[in-house]
């Protein structure tokens, strides 16, 4: 069995609406003959060679991507860039690329409600909340009982896929944690909201070192949250089991799965 791509992208529509996408965003239907058949589905986080090549080695039909392959603007697409050469080898391997980015990031059972569910937490929430209080941006919730930060930070590590970052920890290891606010993908935006600054911890990924410093100064002033850094792509990558459910459950038939590729750019860390 198998479905045309603009039914595989109608599909992916009704479960991640642009319309939840940020304004600055650019997710969608990135390469593709919408007319072409497709009965096999790669999911990954990053649109990159090593994903690319995977999709055309296994003669899937289409790779759906967390991350756009177009989020910023090109004037050429030359295969002596890498983006002209992703788009070439796809378009002459009859593969179609889709990509869910923020949109899949505001829904339930989205990246960060994902997340959330790994660590166990109850009372989830939006941290910034659309059109209910489970759907928005980044998840905030309870632990089902306290835990030390060290004890979370070692419980995310088991959670997470291994990565040369690892998990960075600000705060004291024994301190008690248990309201959790986090943000799968970069979520520093986030640091002054009062969901977060109200929370025992705040977990997210690409935290810059003067926004990191500044509110860990402010907590020690007045009270704020720990802060855990994870990798990026580790932080979205277990978003990809449940988006591929969700598929198989709208298109029977047709198979999806997920690529077990470590897409992370950091390949290793030297400790001093």
């Amino acid at each position: 069995m198998s479905l045309s791509v603009s039914e595989v992208v109608a599909v992916a529509q009704r479960l991640w609406p642009l319309s939840g996408a940020e304004s600055w965003d650019t997710p969608g239907l990135q390469v593709a003959r919408l007319s072409a058949p497709v009965s096999r589905v790669l999911l990954a986080v990053d649109p990159v060679r090593a994903t690319v090549d995977d999709a055309i080695a296994g003669s899937f039909d289409l790779l759906l991507t967390h991350h756009p392959l177009l989020l910023r603007g090109i004037t050429t697409v030359a295969e002596d860039t890498y983006k002209g050469a992703l788009i070439g080898d796809l378009v002459r391997s009859n593969v179609a690329l889709l990509s869910a980015h923020t949109n899949a990031d505001v829904v339930e059972e989205g990246v960060s409600d994902v997340l959330a569910a790994a660590l166990g937490l109850t009372k989830v929430r939006a941290i910034e909340p659309t059109v209910s209080t489970t759907i928005g941006i980044g998840r905030v919730g309870e632990l089902t009982s306290a835990t030390s930060l060290g004890e979370l930070a070692q419980l995310l590590a088991s959670i997470l896929p291994p990565t040369a970052q690892g998990v960075a920890v600000s705060g004291d290891f024994t301190q008690s944690v248990r309201t959790v606010s986090l943000c799968g993908g970069a979520g520093d935006s986030l640091l002054e909201h009062p969901a977060v600054t109200g929370s025992d911890v705040y977990i997210t990924s690409d935290l810059r070192h003067h926004r990191a410093s500044e509110a860990r100064e402010q907590a020690i002033t007045a009270g704020g949250p720990a802060l855990i850094n994870v990798s990026h792509w580790a932080s979205e990558f277990l978003w990809l089991e449940t988006a591929a459910r969700q598929l198989r459950e709208l298109m029977p038939g047709v198979e999806v799965e997920v690529s077990d590729l470590r897409t992370d750019p950091w390949d290793f860390v030297i400790t001093q």
